[in-house]
């Protein structure tokens, strides 16, 4: 084959979006030892599970329907009709490399939407009923929200939303699902007690958690440079660096705010103010400068430490604080866009048509996730039930719904118990001998 510049290019695109396609998948890496810390032991690996079924129902769901629905020829500006099954022409997309890189690079970023719902329905949330939604998410409600901005034809991209690398698209529409989710849901057992004050329920493992955010940290690299789609784009060095940066802000004044605010360093807060600066600068990531980054990050960090307790006092129980992360910060990440942009933001003299349309459009998307989850919850709900029972939930859901451990040794611990009977032998013949 004759190799030529625009081949050579082509190749050096494909290899790039291959490269952060698994960098993003990686990530669920992240939610999934985030998330399993963030709850008690004996859900861990039930939280796992559902993190690992996001990624097997969530991959084949989008293959069969999702992408069609987000990146098929356009329907009333609202929805794909074509590419069902991964099968037709796709040259209208305008890609310089295969469908296939650019279907695995999106498929990542579906199942990312769905685990961000799995954090928060954690502890009290049936297994099966999780791979509905788990699957009608992928296909279905995040392909029509990522019809309307990211499709050329969708209604948002029309009248000129920015959402780089899905802010709104990823992150809001997950944090609002969530929502949605945990108020048809409802609480833990024991998290409120009947005059309405909380009982605070850690997590097992913060170790854990703090090691999934930085595998998260990590794969936002693939996140947020790998949109431009091009490892030629010389602009991924800027968005890799304000990524960073906004991460950075993020766990810093978090921690500074909690300090402020109630006297000591609460490392959950840390963990999900770095989170929040993430998800805050995934819209704006390609249109500002650093200066820009950190303080988005900076003013995501300080909204964790906010909203998290008013979350609480909605009796909206979240273990992981995705509703807050998420939904919060994805959506002021959103709105920053029209403020921090150097092209059209307010602070740089582009008036209030962008800030306008940031707005309206993380409005709708919020909206379509928040009301399309609440319906699908209540009626699975009302049809299959979703909650396991009080006494499974004591339990827990690692031996309810799997009927295994996460930590076995906690059970039962050969070598424990071999010391034991050998202790106690040894203890036996001393008291003959004494005899």
């Amino acid at each position: 084959m004759e190799i030529t510049i625009h081949s050579l290019a082509a190749g050096l695109d494909t290899v790039w979006v291959l490269l952060c396609a698994a960098l993003v998948f990686f990530m669920e890496a992240g939610f999934a030892a985030l998330e399993a810390g963030f709850v008690h032991s004996r859900n861990s690996l039930n939280i796992i599970m559902k993190v690992l079924m996001d990624c097997t129902v969530g991959i084949i769901g989008y293959f069969f329907c999702g992408f069609a629905l987000m990146y098929g020829i356009d329907k009333f500006s609202i929805i794909g009709m074509s590419g069902f099954f991964l099968q037709g022409d796709f040259s209208y997309l305008g890609l310089r490399i295969p469908i296939y890189a650019f279907w695995l690079f999106q498929a990542a970023f579906a199942i990312a939407m769905a685990t961000i719902v799995s954090g928060a329905v954690a502890e009290r949330m049936k297994f099966s009923p999780y791979l509905v939604f788990s699957l009608i998410a992928t296909v279905f409600i995040y392909p029509m929200a990522g019809h309307w901005v990211w499709s050329s034809g969708g209604w948002l991209n029309k009248i000129g939303m920015l959402d780089f690398a899905g802010s709104a698209v990823v992150h809001s529409l997950g944090g609002w699902s969530a929502l949605a989710a945990v108020l048809v849901l409802g609480p833990r057992t024991g998290k409120f007690n009947k005059d309405g004050s909380m009982n605070v329920m850690p997590g097992h493992n913060l170790p854990l958690a703090a090691l999934g955010a930085f595998i998260l940290w990590f794969g936002w690299f693939g996140f947020n440079p790998g949109s431009t789609l091009s490892g030629l784009d010389l602009n991924i060095a800027r968005i890799a660096v304000n990524t960073n940066l906004a991460a950075a802000a993020g766990g810093t004044a978090a921690t500074l705010f909690t300090i402020f605010r109630y006297g000591k360093a609460d490392p959950s807060m840390g963990i999900n103010g770095a989170l929040g600066g993430l998800v805050a600068i995934t819209a704006s990531c390609a249109y500002v400068e650093p200066i820009s980054s950190l303080v988005i990050g900076a003013i995501a960090g300080i909204l964790i430490v906010i909203a998290v307790p008013i979350f609480d006092r909605l009796k909206a129980d979240d273990p992981v604080g995705a509703i807050a992360v998420h939904g919060v910060c994805g959506t002021f990440g959103t709105i920053a866009v029209g403020i921090f942009a150097e092209k059209g933001g307010l602070l740089y003299g582009g008036g209030l048509e962008l800030l306008a349309i940031q707005t309206l459009g993380v409005l709708a998307i919020s909206l379509w996730g928040f009301v399309t989850t609440y319906a699908l919850f209540y009626i699975l709900k009302n049809t299959v039930g979703i909650r396991v029972t009080v006494d499974e939930e004591i339990e827990g859901l690692d031996l309810a719904e799997h009927g295994m451990a996460a930590y076995n040794e906690l059970e039962y611990n050969p070598f424990t118990t071999i010391k034991h009977m050998s202790t106690t032998r040894n203890s036996t013949i001393s008291s003959k001998l004494e005899h």
